[in-house]
């Protein structure tokens, strides 16, 4: 199998910072979005960002921007159709999906990803710590793009509902100082993050 393409999810509505796109806010020396670029990039054979609005915001990341194709907010499923869409037009067979406000995503996210597929014999793939499973980091074969679309149209939203329908690996991850799947919803998870970034 060729590297999966990574896909990055913020199309989320970050209510609980004010609205706006969290991965832009100042972490370190970029930003939260800088730090998961750092993180994936180098696992994937190419990357894209998932956001709905004017593309232009994100215009010095380089990246390809990817907005929904189903109408309103229908959550993280419909940014893995933008990327699992993207994806077939690149002739590539599978993406990995990571949030846009998770600084620190593990390093080996692919690779244990690819693993548990080829451990289970399942077609889709969703980290997990002790925590329970993170359903935005998941392995996503192109080949089920429109069996979603069709699930999507019909109104599910639920990452898990469609996934546990076609059978999904688990690739599990240890919570050390703290879970790795750490996500920026409010200012103290900000401040949080930027404390654990200087220990990091």
């Amino acid at each position: 199998m060729m590297a999966p393409l990574g896909v990055i999810l913020a199309g989320g509505l970050a209510t609980r910072m004010g609205g706006g796109d969290k991965g832009l806010l100042p972490l370190g020396a970029g930003t939260i979005l800088s730090q998961v670029i750092d993180r994936l990039g180098p696992q994937v054979g190419g990357l894209a960002l998932n956001a709905n609005g004017d593309p232009t915001r994100f215009a010095d990341l380089g990246l390809p921007v990817l907005s929904d194709s189903i109408e309103g907010y229908a959550g993280p499923l419909a940014g893995v159709l933008a990327g699992l869409d993207w994806a077939a037009g690149q002739g590539a067979s599978h993406i990995v999906t990571a949030a846009a406000d998770t600084p620190f995503l593990p390093a080996d996210l692919v690779p244990r990803l690819l693993l548990a597929v080829e451990r289970e014999g399942k077609p889709i793939a969703l980290a997990t710590t002790e925590n329970g499973r993170h359903p935005t980091f998941g392995l996503w074969p192109v080949v089920l793009r429109d069996d979603l679309r069709r699930a999507l149209a019909e109104g599910v939203r639920k990452v898990v509902l469609w996934t546990d329908g076609h059978g999904t690996a688990s690739a599990e991850f240890a919570v050390d100082r703290f879970d790795p799947f750490f996500n920026v919803n409010t200012p103290e998870d900000l401040a949080e993050a930027a404390r654990l970034l200087g220990g990091a």
